[in-house]
């Protein structure tokens, strides 16, 4: 028995050593990133850290991202970016120890990074443990994962406010709870920036190929500002940034009874206060018209947003509501009274996808608009596959007879140009032994080989891990730094709109 508990104490130290090891080579690989962003908040995380990102790169900073959204991604300096493969599709904090030790081998100017942990305990584990950023970002305090960090909205921007860097800089677009996150923030000795979005002008708007808000372009900006880098340069860097797979867009389909359907994925905004603001944006622009639809996707783990979702049918004024999904009641009964529309209830999760699809195309009138609601994930994901399958409609001017509506710049229209699908590719399944799979878009090019990128960057910044290391900067004393190690990289290629 002695021998048994002898075994066991062994272990035990053994696991103490190993884990006090990790954590200083953790700790050294963020000492090698200067500058750390880490991007928390309810609604818009994964545009902000691509925006960040791509303001950072415009002035010519070398920055690796990641985002966790719709679709987890690892973003290089280049702007290329490549899907992060997970064990059976599950994600953990964890994961952050190797985008940082991943991204550290390209000795970046900064690391741009979203937060991935909800529970409040686990939000300041991710920041005082695994990334120590120096700039955070509270992008807003919106009603989602109450059952982890309400009840209330306080008590979500309390939450929220965990993921603040001690002595460091935290920047919002939050105003309704400002003085909560400027309470948190003075407990931190944190300094709290809070951005204007009508700083934002509609021309800088105008420069995206795709859907974004002023609230989050004015806090890629500020954090731009915070490292030296000038507004239009930081634009610029925007402007050609990649769109996240995740993002809003409207298309434009022709169903096999030839009916014309503009559709508007607004899947990523799964709570009341996002949904609401981006179909009344999308209706101001005239991307989206009445009579309006609603698909609202339902899922057996999220049964209070489902009903949030049903609530907020009579301020949609939709003239039809579909539920799919399961369980479809929770919506179903939170829908008020007063609502005069249709509801039709095509509910089941083992429901043939292609035959709700049908249910509902064939609902629709000649011309209709729609807008999908809640939760993505389960019949969601199957009935925007079902619509991919549909032929674009090019029958006629996106914009030709759009309302002019409260004096909206017509030119602005372009932010809603119909996209090619990113959202619903699915990633290539990884190659053995390795944790990330390569991947090429319309908006990047061939990703070299992991090693062969490290090797480029050690000998281009005359760093080495091995022999002839001879200065502290980890140049041999033959050679010397090039005047710009970031004329290394390859331009990105622009996907801002002619």
């Amino acid at each position: 028995m002695l021998f048994l508990y002898v075994i066991v104490l062994l272990c035990c130290v053994g696991l103490w050593i190993a884990g006090i090891v990790e954590q200083r080579r953790h700790f050294a690989s963020l000492e090698q990133i200067p500058t750390r962003v880490l991007v928390n908040g309810i609604r818009g995380k994964s545009s902000i850290t691509r925006l960040c990102a791509g303001a950072l790169r415009g002035g010519d900073l070398v920055t690796v991202a990641k985002t966790t959204g719709t679709a987890a991604r690892f973003i290089h300096p280049d702007g290329t970016e490549e899907p992060i493969y997970r064990k059976f599709g599950l994600s953990n904090i964890v994961e952050q120890i190797g985008i940082v030790r991943r991204a550290a081998t390209y000795r970046p100017d900064a690391l741009v990074i979203e937060c991935m942990a909800v529970m409040p305990a686990l939000q300041e584990i991710n920041q005082e443990k695994l990334i120590r950023s120096t700039i955070g970002v509270l992008c807003n305090v919106r009603e989602d994962h109450l059952e982890e960090m309400g009840p209330t909205l306080d008590d979500v921007a309390r939450s929220l406010s965990r993921s603040m860097p001690v002595g460091g800089v935290c920047v919002t677009a939050e105003k309704d709870r400002l003085h909560i996150l400027q309470e948190e923030a003075d407990k931190r000795n944190c300094r709290l920036i809070a951005v204007d979005p009508e700083t934002v002008t509609d021309a800088e708007l105008r420069g995206f190929s795709w859907f974004t808000f002023k609230e989050n372009v004015a806090i890629a900006l500020a954090v731009a500002e915070l490292l030296g880098v000038e507004r239009q340069t930081a634009m610029q860097g925007m402007w050609d940034a990649p769109p996240d797979p995740g993002v809003l867009s409207v298309e434009r389909y022709v169903t096999p009874e030839g009916k014309q359907l503009r559709f508007a994925n607004v899947f990523a905004a799964n709570d009341p206060e996002s949904t609401l603001m981006n179909v009344q944006q999308l209706e101001d622009l005239g991307a989206i018209r009445r009579p309006l639809n609603v698909v609202i996707n339902c899922r057996p783990d999220r049964v209070e947003r489902n009903g949030q979702m049903g609530a907020i049918v009579p301020d949609l004024a939709a003239e039809t509501v579909f539920l799919i999904g399961h369980p479809t009641k929770s919506a179903r009964d939170a829908i008020p009274a007063a609502f005069t529309g249709r509801v039709v209830d095509l509910g089941g999760d083992r429901r043939d996808p292609e035959e709700v699809t049908e249910s509902i195309l064939a609902e629709l009138g000649p011309s209709s608009s729609m807008v999908a609601i809640g939760n993505i994930h389960g019949q969601g994901e199957l009935f925007l596959e079902c619509l991919a399958g549909l032929p674009l409609d090019e029958s006629e001017d996106p914009f030709e007879g759009v309302p002019q509506g409260d004096g909206l710049d017509q030119e602005t229209m372009q932010i809603v140009l119909v996209r090619p699908q990113v959202a619903l590719a699915r990633p290539p399944e990884p190659e053995p032994y390795s944790w990330v799979a390569p991947l090429e878009t319309t908006h990047s090019f061939h990703i070299p080989n992991q090693r062969e990128l490290a090797r480029q960057f050690a000998a281009t910044h005359g760093r080495s891990d091995g022999p002839g290391r001879s200065d502290s900067d980890g140049r041999p004393d033959s050679q010397s730094a090039p005047a710009d190690p970031r004329l290394s990289y390859d331009q990105p290629q622009s996907t801002r709109n002619p």
